[in-house]
């Protein structure tokens, strides 16, 4: 399954939009918040389901949009979160422990607005970067996942 992950998009999403369009279709998006409407709007506008978590910045959000959500592909098991709570800005630890809790695979998460993966006692964290306002010198990034038997993973960077 093919997915693109979204996050800190800050209500900037044409960008996004009209490089995505160009690129081969996902068959899933998943919007890590900030902002959460966005995620309903890339929806809308591009015909393809989206999983949406709110981040920080929701706190007008009316849908009632989840803080985390647990994905469950091809025998993966998908942690998805803003990222916030778990305090990634300082280090992922917190993240880290939340992730084993939840006998986690993967861990999607954004907040920090800096693109990254690795892989920590076999498990994959991907943050991938913001749309808008990029942190770092990767410039505006989107992830991508190929979710079968193994795990294809990497950073997109808006052109």
């Amino acid at each position: 399954m093919k997915i693109f992950v979204v996050s800190d998009t800050h209500g900037n999403i044409d960008e996004f939009i009209s490089f995505a369009k160009k690129l081969d279709r996902p068959d899933l998006i998943i919007h890590l918040g900030d902002y959460s409407e966005d995620g309903y709007e890339i929806e809308k506008r591009m015909g393809i389901d989206t999983i949406v978590v709110k981040g920080n910045c929701d706190f007008l959000d009316k849908r009632k949009t989840k803080e985390e959500e647990i994905l469950n592909l091809n025998g993966k098991r998908i942690f998805i979160t803003h990222g916030h709570r778990y305090h990634v800005k300082m280090d992922i630890l917190n993240l880290f422990y939340r992730a084993r809790e939840e006998k986690a695979d993967v861990v999607l998460f954004g907040h920090t607005h800096i693109p990254l993966i690795f892989e920590e006692k076999g498990i994959l964290f991907v943050n991938p970067g913001s749309t808008s306002f990029p942190k770092g010198t990767e410039g505006k990034t989107f992830g991508f996942l190929d979710v079968g038997k193994q795990i294809e993973r990497k950073i997109i960077k808006i052109k």
